[in-house]
């Protein structure tokens, strides 16, 4: 790789990995976690940097990358750790709005597809057909996860969030607290 490519790449990863790390938030629910994957993206992105470069739609290649590394990271049995509610000497933290609260424990609550899908389509605005390309499905089978997630969303954010849908109201409005690009 050249000099060049790395100052290249280097441009390219700085504008494109805060977007990646919301994304992965949002995906996997945890600040920490997003870190790891955004730079895992970025490692699997430098690694094949010269083969990619070239490309119009990089922040999609990387977008599906990020999915890619969140879906397999989801498959991949984790025995040795234990996850606790509460990591051990870690200060107070304010608990934010309640709303925001609530909507991220309702998307903690469906399967990493479902729930990849709902952020994909409704935070980063992405069309159906985008979304089964960066899925790897037919747009029919996004329709049908999306309705399914969101029905799901629904019943457990109860009647008082989900009105008057959340399928109509915009990312900024509904997660607040995470600024939006």
């Amino acid at each position: 790789m050249t000099p060049a490519d790395r100052d290249e790449f280097a441009s390219f990863a700085a504008a494109v990995a805060p977007r990646l790390r919301r994304t992965g938030y949002l995906m996997c629910g945890n600040w920490h976690t997003a870190e790891d994957l955004t730079q895992t993206t970025l490692a699997k992105l430098f690694a094949s940097w010269g083969r990619i470069s070239r490309h119009d739609s990089l922040g999609a290649y990387a977008t599906r990358t990020l999915l890619n590394t969140y879906l397999a990271e989801k498959r991949r049995r984790r025995s040795s750790e234990v996850l606790t509610a509460e990591l051990p000497d870690r200060p107070a933290q304010d608990a934010g709005p309640e709303q925001r609260l609530d909507i991220m424990a309702a998307l903690a609550g469906l399967p990493p597809r479902a729930r990849a899908i709902v952020v994909l389509r409704y935070w980063s605005d992405q069309s159906i057909e985008q979304v089964a390309d960066l899925m790897g499905c037919s747009p029919g089978n996004v329709k049908s996860q999306s309705a399914r997630a969101l029905q799901r969303l629904r019943l457990l954010l109860g009647e008082e969030l989900a009105e008057p849908g959340l399928s109509t109201v915009k990312p900024s409005e509904t997660i607040t607290g995470i600024s939006h690009e």
